[in-house]
């Protein structure tokens, strides 16, 4: 693949992600927050869907021999220990590297230091990964496939745990529809009119006195 189909590509990934991402309303701080808080469930639903549908599609691209799979070694201290760290970063700030563009597009001026903060952490990480190598690029098993262990094809586990997911979204969509965790107005048709209060009969802006 040559650069520029590589950025195209990337361009095209980047737009559908940006599209999936406002259209759910994921990348709003109150929902990140809210699914730390197991207050509602759509993050989770739409980072599965994400799931699935790569199982999918790199099911097929295995099957017909199009790609060669490369995954990268299991470490324990920089899978654990940044998984954590990462996560208390999303939770407390109510972004994560995916979405604090998203944010910064819709107009979340405090975004705007999450991304600042972002970048000064990649910053200093640089600078002191000499000594954290040793430390969080050791421990780990090595490369682990599930497939390998079960001495099975690729695409056939893949897809296997596709329906696994796919199984699980459609409990969690029964159990939390995400018109629910969203809101009644989660289309804007229920809103109300600029100056007339929710709690008041419709054609009358104000408390009779």
């Amino acid at each position: 693949m040559s650069v520029l189909l590589a950025v195209v590509v990337g361009l095209l990934m980047g737009a559908v992600f940006g599209v999936a991402l406002e259209k759910s309303r994921v990348f709003e701080p109150g929902m990140i927050i809210g699914q730390f808080q197991f207050r509602n469930f759509i993050m989770l639903k739409i980072f599965l869907t994400a799931v699935t549908t790569g199982l999918v599609v790199l099911a097929a691209l295995d099957g017909l021999g199009l790609i060669r799979l490369a995954p990268k070694a299991t470490l324990f201290a920089a899978d654990v220990g940044g998984g954590l760290l990462l996560g208390a970063g999303i939770a407390l700030a109510g972004a994560c590297p995916g979405t604090v563009a998203a944010q910064i597009g819709a107009g979340y001026r405090d975004a705007l230091g999450t991304l600042a903060g972002g970048i000064a952490g990649a910053g200093l990480f640089m600078y002191l990964q000499p000594v954290l190598e040793p430390l969080i690029l050791s421990g780990g098993p090595g490369k682990l496939r599930v497939d390998v262990a079960l001495g099975a094809p690729y695409w056939a586990v893949a897809l296997a745990f596709a329906a696994l997911w796919m199984a699980i979204l459609v409990v969690l969509e029964r159990w939390r529809p995400w018109r629910t965790d969203l809101g009644a107005d989660h289309d804007g048709i229920g809103v109300p009119p600029l100056g007339r209060r929710p709690d008041l009969p419709a054609g009358r802006a104000t408390p009779a006195e």
